[in-house]
């Protein structure tokens, strides 16, 4: 599945399964423009250890969010008349706790990170992609969205509102070849669930048939084969990487 000269976005692109994304992306050839949002040490250290070719990987920080710095940043690509192949929709967060507790701060932010920003991030890709007809859109959402977790409220609502989106988005832009799918990965060993306690962390591995987390580069294989010339005909679904949960 070569992206040579292919253009790609990763929101979340340097950290956890953004950062595998990125890594496959690159792998095969193509251009990446990895977003994050404020960890600079990080995205540095992840740019120095890619083995990106020059001018391959660009870094761009800014929060999903913010519907000005979301236009700012596709406004930098209209300048350059790029056209982008496919994005990524994978920035994420979790502020956990039980609805009756949860302030409006903890629901907003989530909420916003999670679905505002993929919302952002994929008006303007549609109105880059329609113009070469040609284009892929992903989400990265996950089982919470379907199955709930206690704690999880604002997450799994997130979640759950990325598939719905995506099921309408499809169907608009079907006709310019423009497919919009997702990809819903289960427990996947990144820092997002490094904070579980131990007791629930086993809890949650002996849930999963497999019973082991995924591997972040096993997400990123489902997302290369979705955002690939060979998903040309699958569009408007969720492809599950979760070991059978």
């Amino acid at each position: 599945m070569s992206f040579a000269g292919r253009t790609v976005v990763v929101t979340g692109g340097t950290r956890g399964i953004g950062a595998a994304i990125t890594s496959a992306f690159l792998a095969e050839g193509a251009r990446v423009l990895a977003s994050y949002h404020s960890n600079d040490a990080a995205a540095e250290a992840f740019a120095a250890d890619s083995d990106a070719a020059e001018g391959q990987l660009t870094l761009h920080r800014f929060d999903v969010a913010d519907a000005a710095a979301v236009e700012a940043f596709w406004g930098e690509i209209e300048e350059a008349e790029t056209s982008v192949d496919a994005l990524v929709n994978n920035s994420g967060i979790r502020s956990d706790s039980l609805l009756a507790t949860m302030n409006l701060s903890e629901w907003q932010r989530v909420i916003d990170t999670n679905l505002t920003g993929s919302y952002l991030m994929s008006k303007h890709a549609v109105l880059n992609m329609m113009r070469q007809r040609y284009g892929r859109i992903l989400f990265v959402t996950s089982p919470a969205g379907r199955f709930g977790f206690e704690g999880q409220g604002n997450y799994a609502a997130s979640k759950a509102g990325q598939v719905g989106l995506m099921r309408s988005l499809c169907k608009e832009v079907a006709r310019r070849k423009i497919t919009v799918n997702c990809v819903s990965p289960g427990f996947i060993a990144t820092e997002l669930i490094a904070d579980l306690p131990e007791d629930l962390a086993k809890e949650y591995k002996r849930s999963v048939p497999m019973r082991r987390f995924g591997e972040p580069s096993e997400v990123a294989d489902a997302v290369l084969f979705l955002a690939s010339e060979r998903a040309s005909y699958v569009t408007g679904t969720t492809l599950e990487v979760t070991g059978g949960l």
